[in-house]
């Protein structure tokens, strides 16, 4: 009886595996130039994309896998996301970020957002001149990633995800640290943020708070004296759909014996560039402390006191920080601070 059973089971088994379908072969990466179409999520259309970098579905695909792909960096311990987190505003909340070495940075990690509304010239000292630029200098960073070009193009030539998706993206599968770049670019230019309060207001889908709104007019009116008139006059630098001019200014936050970063003067060699520094976006600007190209102001608080009374004089120091300079700086009162800084939270989405 036994000897039956066995002989049933294992015509069954048989039976079974001739029957199987053979496994399919994977379909081949195949070369996909489908236009990338940008969400803006209200703010107007930002300037021409790079003529030469046109973004595509698997450009910008291959560029999110490679911002937060481990192999990066010298260890395969960091990612660009591991400094620029998402739910931080792609900026890190620490004051210095800490490198595969242990290391601090020695400039705050910026927020890579609404990118494609920024001029050219990235980093606080705009050392470079495109995203695509940009991307590859942390990676070779001795106190960032401080990985070699020629090492990530081995580790990802030797992936085959990697190489179908340089198919799918470029056309081809050799990697080279340009097309990583490009891959990069095209991820950061996808980034935009532009569903705030402050939106939602523009579209007469909310209100803001009577303190908001105090707070918007301040940010919004120009210091005059002889009117007795008190504003803020943010909008000077931090104006337009990204409330930011994306140029280089020096806000007096240090004399010029005490300047320690002498910002973009470093790069350019021009004595008016010392204590310069790019202007960066508002949005969003609760969720990314701590504040200034080196962290010193843990709060929006303390921000709002700089200018109002705590701006420095120096050689370089913006024509536009006049009144802030004067005695008694703008004159905002505890009252002010707060609105203002209840309108600053409004720009976070």
């Amino acid at each position: 009886m036994k000897l039956i059973l066995s002989a049933v089971v294992l015509s069954y088994i048989l039976a079974s595996c001739s029957s199987e379908t053979p496994s399919t072969p994977e379909e081949p990466a195949v070369y996909d130039a489908t236009p990338y179409v940008i969400n803006t999520k209200g703010l107007p259309p930002p300037p021409p994309m790079p003529a030469d970098n046109p973004l595509t579905v698997q450009g910008v695909k291959l560029g999110e896998m490679l911002f937060n792909e481990k192999m990066l960096s010298k260890d395969n311990s960091q990612r660009c996301a591991s400094c620029h987190v998402e739910e931080d505003a792609f900026s890190d909340t620490r004051r210095f970020s800490i490198g595969v070495e242990g290391l601090p940075g020695k400039r705050q990690a910026m927020s890579v957002f609404n990118m494609a509304y920024h001029r050219p010239g990235f980093f606080w000292d705009g050392r470079a001149r495109t995203l695509r630029e940009q991307a590859l200098m942390p990676i070779q960073d001795p106190l960032e990633m401080n990985e070699t070009l020629p090492n990530v193009v081995a580790k990802l030539q030797a992936s085959k995800t990697y190489r179908d998706q340089f198919i799918r993206a470029f056309n081809t599968d050799t990697i080279t640290s340009a097309r990583i770049g490009l891959a990069l670019e095209q991820f950061m230019l996808s980034i935009f943020s532009g569903n705030s309060k402050w939106d939602k207001v523009q579209r007469g889908e909310a209100t803001f708070t009577p303190s908001e709104e105090r707070g918007r007019q301040l940010f919004f009116t120009e210091v005059d004296p002889p009117r007795g008139i008190v504003g803020g006059e943010c909008f000077h630098c931090h104006g337009g759909p990204n409330f930011s001019n994306s140029a280089f200014m020096n806000n007096g936050l240090d004399t010029d014996a005490s300047m320690t970063d002498l910002g973009v003067y470093a790069v350019s060699g021009n004595t008016r560039d010392k204590g310069r520094f790019k202007v960066t976006s508002l949005r969003n600007i609760a969720l990314t402390p701590p504040y200034m190209h080196d962290g010193r102001f843990a709060t929006l608080e303390e921000v709002i006191d700089h200018y109002n009374t705590g701006v420095k004089p120096s050689s370089t120091v913006e024509p536009l920080l006049q009144f802030n300079l004067r005695p008694g700086g703008l004159g905002l009162s505890e009252q002010d601070k707060a609105d203002l800084v209840a309108f600053l939270r409004a720009l976070t989405e």
